[in-house]
């Protein structure tokens, strides 16, 4: 079915870009083979609006142009679909060799290797291998959860979605239905930022603790979406990153080095331990849990039973 497709856009595009004049419905039915077998008249205009609506999305520039006899017909004008030469010098290949080099998992990595095959044989400057390049310096951005991808469509397509999701302080998934804004990453880790329609409020889901697949619920959401820098800053405040006060732990020497990195303030206190004052925001308490027993806190009494918690949780399986 989707070759089908694929082949019949294909058809489509073709015969639109090698017209010299606007081609009518009928016209264009009697050119390709799979409007033939549409079957009726209702079944072909269906197919054809909607062809004509994903070529358009994919970026073909279509013409509509209504004859003397108000007749329409539709072409694809060359000069409207021609790009202009594009010349890349050595650090603008540089960059986007860099880009392309971030991508190592999910469909994104193949999608981003072929627009730089691409670019390269559009006119990149000889000798300049942007894949090479700054070859010392190796971005990546891991994306091992599955629900990546089904997230990130529904994020561009603003479309609800729903999902089995596991809080750290919880034994089982519970069901969410979010309006998806963006896919942040932070620390490694990817989170999903969005309204949750359930608790009417906005929220951040890490990615790794959604369970099972992530369903669409159809139709798309007109609701406002905050601004990229707005989003990153709620979940950089989830994530931990917004503090307001402190805590203090007791951690083993020569263990959690993240959590010195950001101390105020470290103590020996002997016998494999140290006392630090660390920056206390949202989010504390799961950073503290991936370091296990080599982490105790001392205060505040709520970030301690909220550490304990989720131990708890994950003590159940």
């Amino acid at each position: 079915m989707a070759i089908a497709k694929a082949e019949r856009l294909m058809n489509l595009a073709l015969c639109l870009l090698g017209t010299r004049r606007p081609l009518s419905k009928r016209e264009l039915r009697e050119s390709i083979e799979a409007y033939l077998e549409a079957g009726n008249d209702d079944s072909f205009n269906r197919m054809f609006e909607r062809d004509k609506d994903d070529l358009r999305e994919l970026g073909l520039v279509i013409a509509t142009v209504e004859s003397i006899d108000g007749e329409v017909g539709y072409l694809a004008r060359r000069d409207s679909n021609r790009l202009p030469p594009i010349t890349l010098d050595a650090e603008e290949a540089a960059a986007l060799g860099l880009a392309a080099k971030v991508w190592q998992q999910a469909r994104l990595a193949g999608a981003a290797s072929g627009a730089l095959q691409k670019l390269r044989a559009a006119g990149l400057p000889e000798g300049v291998d942007p894949y090479e390049a700054h070859g010392a310096l190796e971005p990546r951005i891991p994306v091992h959860e599955a629900a990546f991808e089904p997230l990130m469509l529904a994020c561009r397509d603003r479309r609800a979605v729903s999902f089995d999701y596991r809080k750290a302080t919880a034994a089982h998934p519970e069901p969410r239905n979010v309006e998806p804004w963006a896919l942040e990453c932070w620390r490694g880790h990817w989170y999903l930022a969005g309204w949750d329609r359930d608790r009417g409020a906005e929220r951040v889901f890490r990615l790794s603790r959604i369970t099972g697949k992530v369903r669409s619920r159809g139709g798309r959401f007109t609701a406002a979406v905050p601004d990229v820098v707005t989003v990153r800053e709620t979940v950089a405040g989830w994530a931990g990153e917004t503090a307001d006060r402190s805590a203090l732990i007791r951690l083993r020497t020569d263990a959690g080095y993240p959590l010195r990195a950001k101390a105020t303030a470290v103590r020996e206190l002997g016998n494999g331990w140290d006392e630090l004052e660390i920056p206390y925001g949202h989010g504390l308490d799961a950073w503290l849990v991936e370091f296990g027993p080599d982490v105790v806190v001392l205060e505040p009494a709520e970030l301690r039973a909220d550490v304990v918690d989720r131990l708890r949780a994950v003590a159940k399986g």
